[in-house]
């Protein structure tokens, strides 16, 4: 695979102009070295993500990175999803041959508290969202605490997926598996596409058709903070997926304790149906 060189080697004060076509190019050699389609499809979204985010004329310059890095810190993103957005950038500019433009220094990672959403909160945000008359945002919220995905699996909430009550979603060790969509939930989708007119491809679009951003469905979640009484902080999807594995964890120990409690009784049952009598001592032979 031909390595794209930068426009002007000479002068590297210059910086270098990112191209579609630089892109495509490390993409097609990330395919060609084995990786797999999950990395190469993350890398995509990365590398698209921050050619949006250039300067009009799709230049990177000398301490660009360092400038893109605090960006994201500044929206929210985690330091790990930051390094992660790094590395993408950094491996294309290496195969550009300017990784006199890379930032190397990986920002050090410190254990996250995520805050805890509770379910009145969760509703709050939901009447938010209705008295907003905000319906997009209100299908949002309640897609990621009925069904556990992540920000980034959004693109697969399909017309098709809504009318097969089914999505494909991330599953143990990182498989693509499928997720049902709850009936309610399915149910306000397939309204909400009637009345947009969304017959075909991804059902979160802007008015324009293009796909969201996570940060554009994560600044419409931070929206209702105010008017919903929830602290900004909780107002994300992270929050709200949370919420959805707290409350599987809960409805699992309930099961777990019927179940145990089930078991207890058919076991008393049987001692006293055919149980051992001490007192009648052990039968001689």
């Amino acid at each position: 695979m031909r390595t794209i060189e930068a426009e002007h080697p000479a002068d590297t004060s210059a910086g270098t102009r990112i191209t579609p076509e630089a892109i495509q190019s490390y993409l097609d050699g990330l395919a060609a070295k084995g990786r797999g389609t999950g990395t190469v499809q993350n890398y995509t979204n990365k590398l698209l993500t921050f050619y949006e985010e250039l300067p009009a004329d799709k230049r990177v310059t000398r301490g660009a990175l360092e400038d893109w890095r605090r960006t994201l810190l500044e929206r929210g993103y985690s330091p790990n999803t930051v390094n992660t957005y790094l590395t993408a950038v950094n491996g294309l500019l290496a195969h550009m041959d300017r990784r006199d433009l890379q930032l190397v220094d990986r920002l050090e990672l410190q254990p996250e508290v995520q805050p805890e959403l509770t379910r009145a909160e969760y509703l709050r945000l939901l009447g938010a969202a209705r008295v907003l008359d905000r319906e997009r945002t209100y299908l949002l919220v309640k897609l990621f605490v009925l069904t556990g995905l992540r920000v980034g699996e959004v693109p697969r909430v399909t017309v098709a997926a809504v009318e097969s009550g089914r999505m494909k979603a991330a599953g143990p060790g990182g498989k693509t598996g499928y997720r049902s969509i709850p009936t309610c939930l399915r149910e306000e989708l397939q309204n909400y596409l009637r009345r947009t007119g969304v017959s075909a491809g991804q059902v979160f679009v802007t008015r324009n058709g293009r796909p969201m951003r996570r940060t554009q469905i994560s600044m419409e979640i931070r929206a209702l903070s105010q008017t919903a009484r929830v602290a900004e902080e909780k107002c994300n999807p992270r929050c709200l997926r949370k919420l959805y594995q707290a409350t599987q964890a809960e409805i699992d120990r309930s099961v777990r304790l019927l179940a145990e409690q089930a078991w207890d009784r058919m076991m008393e049952d049987e001692q006293l149906t055919v149980g051992w009598d001490a007192e009648k001592g052990v039968r001689a032979v």
